[in-house]
């Protein structure tokens, strides 16, 4: 029976292993105990490989993570031990990719930390439900970058046409009242 590729989790962790983002997409992992054993053993288990310039690939207790490192960042993505590794890989290259360019090349957990909210929407556009939605760096940063626009950046992040309608709708508002 054929069925659609899926991730089980997205985690980003600090060079201790500590968690920055994560993300669940299955009951593998019921408690939050679970959640974080699993995210130190995984931690431990790939610190010592050099995964800086490519993503490695590593099998751990039956299920398959793809994972890359830069900086003090730690990205991993994880599926089934049935899933395809190269989709895998491209999950976790779109997510690495969009955050890079989220954070304008500058991906440290201090930076992270900052702009936690675009990584988690990040997280949310590329993975709905463990089902693949989007692995293009650069449609997922668009997207979190237009979403995070609309919920009230600040003047100087906005365009002129964004800053001229968000003054227009503020002075309604105010009118209105």
């Amino acid at each position: 029976m054929e069925s659609c590729p899926s991730i089980k989790n997205i985690l980003l962790l600090d060079s201790e292993g500590k968690r920055v983002a994560v993300k669940y997409y299955s009951d593998d992992w019921p408690t939050n105990t679970a959640k974080e054993t699993f995210e130190k053993a995984v931690f431990t288990k790939t610190q010592k490989t050099n995964a800086r310039t490519e993503a490695e690939i590593a099998m751990f207790e039956n299920c398959i993570i793809v994972y890359k490192f830069v900086q003090d960042l730690h990205f991993f993505v994880t599926g089934g031990e049935d899933e395809n590794e190269l989709i895998l890989a491209t999950v976790l290259q779109g997510f690495f990719d969009a955050v890079g360019l989220l954070l304008r090349g500058n991906a440290d957990k201090k930076e992270a930390l900052e702009n936690l909210d675009l990584i988690l929407l990040c997280l949310d556009e590329i993975v709905d439900g463990g089902i693949i939605l989007e692995t293009d760096a650069n449609v997922i940063a668009g997207k979190v970058a237009s979403n995070s626009l609309d919920a009230g950046a600040s003047l100087s992040e906005q365009t002129i046409s964004q800053a001229l309608a968000t003054a227009r709708e503020h002075l309604t508002r105010s009118l209105l009242k």
